[in-house]
């Protein structure tokens, strides 16, 4: 699997690339893999309000429908609407085409709350291992 490690990352496998004063957002390589085929995605709208840790949409693949969780707080700026007429991007290419919204960041704050590449992927192998 693979972890950028420019990227953060939340316990609920949404990476974050931060672009000077705005995030792009999207779910891991190990989110994917995990759901399977992804055959719909739920994206927010562009002008919704982002709570850290709220639902703000959902992927749905063969093995489950999976709600997606806000890393950070902010207006969404734009969405990647290529996923509503074909979101198994998200399988292929999940940390550049695959991508979900873009948000501005309302606190960089936030920032310090996710993980670094190697956390993350420290904390995927302790629950492939749990499991």
């Amino acid at each position: 699997m693979d972890f950028p490690e420019e990227l953060k990352y939340s316990k609920e496998h949404v990476w974050v690339r931060v672009e000077g004063e705005r995030a792009v957002v999207g779910i891991t390589d190990y989110a994917q893999e995990s759901l399977g085929l992804i055959s719909a995605v739920e994206l927010p709208s562009v002008g919704d309000e982002l709570e850290q840790d709220d639902s703000f949409g959902s992927v749905e693949a063969r093995k489950a429908l999976a709600e997606l969780y806000a890393p950070l707080s902010g207006e969404v700026l734009e969405v990647n609407e290529e996923l509503e007429s074909s979101p198994e991007i998200m399988n292929d290419d999940p940390y550049d085409g695959g991508w979900i919204a873009v948000v501005a960041l309302r606190d960089p704050e936030e920032l310090k709350s996710l993980m670094s590449a190697d956390d993350y992927a420290e904390s995927v192998t302790e629950t492939e291992e749990e499991e």
